[in-house]
């Protein structure tokens, strides 16, 4: 067998090639990150292997500078197999006590792992492909993020501006409020409308939604409200209800792409009550392709959601903690999945009641339910089939 070794960079990639017994055959070389660099690669290793000898090539999972040397080699029909950092760092250092980290020295230890390393799987073109759903539900994770953000200044801006209309309405992130905002951004503004315009404007925004009466009391409270006047706040007021609208259009239009690629899947996950299929995209595309992991166990420690364990002689880990490696992005997919699979279904809303009448913090209590909803993603997954709740207990059975 040979190993190839790469420690990936913007600019250019350190290549290392040694064979199964560690003898090297082609020490550290740099190539440019060029098509020109990745032939010179394929020529290298051409001229180490022989005909039928296994071809190993490793590097580390570095975003996006390692989109395009990964697609070249994929498409030249190398087993490449793309390694946790984290992992490659504790190999690294297990090797010596000394404080190394070059790229050189990374590659020559990205090669030794392969030869060393077990139970690693190739990297699959249907992975690689899987990276666009990666892509549009962390694209789309941020612009939520940016548009509560938003949501925040909006509700600071009518505090400062407008304060008695939060006790009026329902919600200030309403489409009706919004339209109010924009075209009158303060109380001022608000009572020096005629109360006919204020009614055209909610009903047409609200669509008749909201009566005329609430134009009358949204009306006499801005005549007596403690608001202040400042202009500026008003311009920054109606520049952010425009950002979120820009926002909510963007996001309904990544969440139209990932749900054609989710209707290609047919993921049976979609099925469990709660998981809708913006988050049933993030968990699978953060945990990517599921036969990889042998026990539900290993996809759960994937996402750092496993419990530490720490013991030594008469030392015992009594308080555990999350050890909150991996994805963050799947840890938050799982996390507040389970908060709804709680809500929606009643097998896990039990399973939650158990656990917090066993005096676990509701955390500890959820993280219980989340390796519990692992089990469950993990079993459809493999077996496709759709979810199928427990029966409920009958009268006579829960008293017997």
């Amino acid at each position: 067998m040979i190993s190839v070794g790469i420690d990936v960079a913007k600019d250019k990639h350190d290549c290392f090639i040694l064979n199964s017994d560690y003898e090297v055959l082609e020490d550290v070389f740099t190539i440019p990150n060029s098509h020109d660099g990745f032939v010179l690669l394929t020529k290298k290793i051409a001229a180490c292997a022989t005909p039928g000898e296994d071809v190993r090539v490793g590097l580390e999972a570095t975003g996006h500078y390692s989109y395009n040397i990964l697609g070249f080699l994929l498409a030249n029909e190398l087993d490449t197999y793309v390694l946790n950092p984290l992992s490659a760092n504790l190999y690294r250092k297990s090797l010596t006590l000394r404080k190394t980290k070059t790229d050189r020295v990374d590659a020559r230890n990205i090669a030794a792992m392969l030869i060393s390393g077990k139970g690693l799987k190739p990297y699959r073109a249907e992975a690689l492909r899987g990276e666009d759903l990666k892509s549009l539900t962390r694209y789309r994770f941020d612009k939520v993020r940016d548009r509560a953000k938003l949501k925040q200044s909006v509700s600071r801006l009518v505090c400062i501006l407008f304060p008695e209309l939060e006790k009026l309405v329902p919600t200030l992130h309403m489409t009706s409020v919004y339209a109010l905002l924009e075209s009158y951004p303060g109380a001022r503004q608000v009572a020096g409308a005629s109360e006919g315009e204020l009614r055209e404007l909610l009903a047409a925004s609200s669509r008749n939604h909201l009566r005329d009466e609430m134009a009358t009391k949204i009306r006499e409270a801005a005549a007596s409200s403690i608001g202040s006047d400042m202009p500026a706040k008003s311009m920054e007021l109606q520049h952010t209800i425009r950002l979120i609208r820009e926002l909510g259009a963007e996001i309904r239009e990544v969440e139209a792409s990932i749900g054609a690629i989710m209707d290609g899947l047919g993921s049976p996950m979609t099925t469990i009550p709660g998981i809708g299929c913006n988050m049933a995209a993030m968990i699978l595309a953060e945990a990517g392709d599921l036969s990889r992991f042998a026990t539900p166990d290993k996809l759960l420690a994937y996402a750092g959601m496993s419990p530490s364990t720490y013991q030594s002689g008469q030392l015992k880990n009594c308080y555990p903690r999350m050890e909150k490696r991996g994805s963050r992005y799947l840890r938050y997919a799982l996390y507040n999945a389970t908060k709804y699979v709680c809500r929606w279904d009643p097998t896990f809303a039990a399973y939650l009641q158990k656990k917090r009448s066993e005096g676990k913090h509701y955390n500890v209590a959820l993280s219980h339910a989340t390796k519990k909803l692992v089990r469950l993603i993990f079993a459809l997954e493999r077996s496709r089939q759709p979810y199928r709740p427990a029966p409920a207990e009958k009268d006579g059975d829960a008293a017997a």
